[in-house]
C-alpha cells in the first residue's frame, strides 16, 4: 500500500554540492547548496537564494565550482551550510579546507574535496532563485580515480536525505547501465 505525504523538496538521491566562491579581496567561501543537479549536457542547476554570501560573490565574478561532498568531509561539509558567510568570514579555515583557484575560472577549488565542476554563470532568477552555470570543466583527485574513471568506492560521495535530515553515504554497485536492461 502506498501512502501520499504531500508536495515536498525531496528526490534521492541528493547530492551534497558545495559551492565555492571567491569574495572581496579574494576570501574563499563555500555554502552547503542540497537543491541542485545537471539540467543540461555541460549545465548545473542549483537553487540558491539571493541573501547568501555566495550568491553575491558569483554575480560580482560570473564564475563559481560545485564539489560533491563525500564521507570524509561530512563535519564540514554540513558546517558550511549552517555557517553564513555575511556572518562568519574564515569559514574555510575553520572547517580546515584548503582553498586554490581554478585554473578555468575565478573560483576556488576546495583540495579536500576530490570532485568538482569549474563553472561559469549562465544565469541566476532572483525570483527562483534559480542559479545555471555553464560546466567548463571537471577537476577531479587522482585519489577516486581507477584506471582514468571515478571509482564511487574510493570518492565515497554523500547524499542528503531529507525526509530524516541525514547524510548518506552512497554505496554498492547494484547493475550495470545501458546494459542490464537488454535482459528484458
Amino acid at each position: 500500500m502506498r501512502k501520499n505525504i504531500g508536495a515536498k523538496a525531496m528526490l534521492y538521491p541528493m547530492p551534497v554540492l558545495i559551492l565555492g566562491t571567491y569574495g572581496e579581496g579574494g576570501v574563499a567561501n563555500a555554502m552547503n547548496a542540497a537543491w541542485g543537479g545537471i539540467s543540461e549536457e555541460r549545465e548545473i542547476s542549483v537553487c540558491v537564494s539571493d541573501d547568501h554570501k555566495t550568491t553575491e560573490n558569483l554575480l560580482k565574478t560570473g564564475a563559481f565550482t560545485v564539489s560533491v561532498a563525500d564521507v570524509e568531509n561530512v563535519v564540514a561539509a554540513d558546517f558550511v551550510g549552517i555557517v553564513s558567510g555575511n556572518d562568519v568570514s574564515d569559514k574555510i579555515e575553520r572547517c580546515g579546507w584548503h582553498a586554490v583557484k581554478s585554473e578555468v575560472v575565478y573560483a576556488p577549488i576546495f583540495e579536500e574535496l576530490p570532485f568538482a565542476l569549474e563553472c561559469r554563470v549562465k544565469s541566476y532568477d532572483k525570483e527562483s532563485c534559480r542559479l545555471v552555470g555553464e560546466i567548463v570543466n571537471i577537476s577531479v583527485d587522482d585519489s577516486i580515480l581507477t584506471n582514468g574513471k571515478i571509482d564511487l568506492t574510493k570518492f565515497r560521495p554523500i547524499t542528503y536525505d531529507p525526509s530524516g535530515h541525514t547524510y548518506v553515504a552512497l554505496g554498492e554497485v547494484v547493475g550495470k547501465a545501458f546494459s542490464d536492461g537488454r535482459k528484458i
